[in-house]
């Protein structure tokens, strides 16, 4: 069984994104989820001096120790103004003082969605140019369009969208398969 984790980029409680991420999960064959809520990975807020003084916070390496436990990464990445959640770029930022390889290689299904139409592609464009030098592996992804229009409690309800879903998930899958389960 491969572990997955999935992440919605936001501290939010009703998070669209972390709904997407656990929605796409969950189509994963034979593997176990662990669904990570980043309001329980609030830092603070990242400065060298910050460091210097107090060391990398326990939940950086509590949440860098679970990039390293999993197999796969299902993350759904929230947008504020064009670009990430601070609380998700807080927590790069701490994580690369760890290592600077954050993603560690494996296989990411990225995804995006917003209330607007654009669904996220601002984010996912700077994550696709960003993600690769932190050793994100990005092997499929995934925007979804005004969430809100396209999304119930049984997922995505526009046929062609859930299409698409469907196939970056195989994508992902057959990623999956590679990685050696150690």
């Amino acid at each position: 069984m491969k572990k997955i984790i999935a992440l919605g980029a936001s501290s939010s409680s009703k998070s669209i994104n972390k709904a997407l991420a656990i929605h796409a999960a969950s189509k994963v064959a034979d593997a176990s989820i662990n669904v990570i809520d980043l309001y329980h990975y609030m830092l603070p807020l990242y400065s060298i001096d910050s460091e210097e003084e107090f060391g990398i916070p326990e939940g950086a390496h509590k949440f860098n120790n679970l990039i390293e436990s999993a197999d796969g990464l299902v993350i759904s990445l929230a947008e504020h103004n064009g670009t990430y959640t601070a609380v998700f770029k807080n927590l790069i930022d701490w994580l690369s003082r760890i290592d600077m390889k954050i993603w560690k290689g494996k296989p990411i299904l990225l995804m995006a969605t917003s209330p607007g139409e654009r669904g996220g592609v601002s984010v996912l464009s700077a994550a696709k140019s960003s993600f690769p030098f932190m050793e994100g592996d990005i092997v499929a992804e995934f925007s979804l369009p005004s969430f809100y229009d396209n999304f119930s409690n049984a997922g995505i309800t526009n046929t062609e969208l859930a299409s698409k879903l469907d196939h970056q998930v195989m994508l992902f899958e057959q990623a999956l398969e590679k990685v050696e389960t150690v």
